[in-house]
């Protein structure tokens, strides 16, 4: 059984990752806060006395089902009905940091010049619009595979399909990134 501790330090060290992956599945800020925020009530609630080597599966079928529960409830309210901030026009102030950068040059007493700074932070945007312009099966494969450094088998059981429909996902992925990527001038 985890204790509340060794719970409470689980969910501090996914958080960034599975807000991450909503976010890439839903394209809204609040939308993943809210799902990320939901998984982890749920993990708590339903599953906080399971042993803490359960928890990462669990708490990515969770958000999975969480994100999943998320466009179905979308579907039923769009149909339902019109959002009137269609109407209008969108002055978000607030720019979303698409991908941290980390300060590891800092800390390692090297500074980086601001070209380099700048090329970095526009290649890591490329990456991400590449990721969230990938279809949805091979988006959550490659996120799974990649980001959340599953291996096939925990990839399949989060995803409920075959590690063979994991294997063409991600290879579809790869291959389509690859592609949009080097139309941008952007090698591995």
């Amino acid at each position: 059984m985890a204790s509340e501790a060794e719970l409470s330090e689980f969910l501090k060290n996914v958080e960034k990752k599975a807000f991450k992956r909503a976010y890439y599945h839903v394209r809204d800020e609040d939308a993943a806060l809210d799902i990320l925020q939901d998984s982890m009530i749920k993990l708590c609630n339903s599953y906080g006395d399971k042993p803490i080597a359960e928890l990462p599966m669990l708490f990515q079928r969770i958000l999975s089902n969480t994100v999943l529960d998320w466009f179905r409830r979308q579907k039923t309210r769009n149909a339902l009905f019109s959002n009137l901030s269609d109407f209008g026009t969108d002055d978000a102030d607030g720019e979303f940091d698409l991908l941290e950068v980390s300060s590891s040059a800092a800390d390692n007493g090297t500074s980086e010049s601001a070209e380099d700074w700048i090329g970095r932070v526009q290649t890591l945007e490329h990456i991400e619009t590449a990721i969230m312009n990938l279809p949805a099966r091979q988006r959550e494969a490659f996120l799974l595979r990649y980001w959340e450094e599953m291996d096939l088998a925990e990839t399949a059981a989060v995803m409920g399909c075959s590690e063979g429909s994991v294997k063409t996902h991600c290879s579809r992925a790869i291959q389509a990134l690859s592609k949009t990527l080097a139309t941008q001038g952007i090698r591995p």
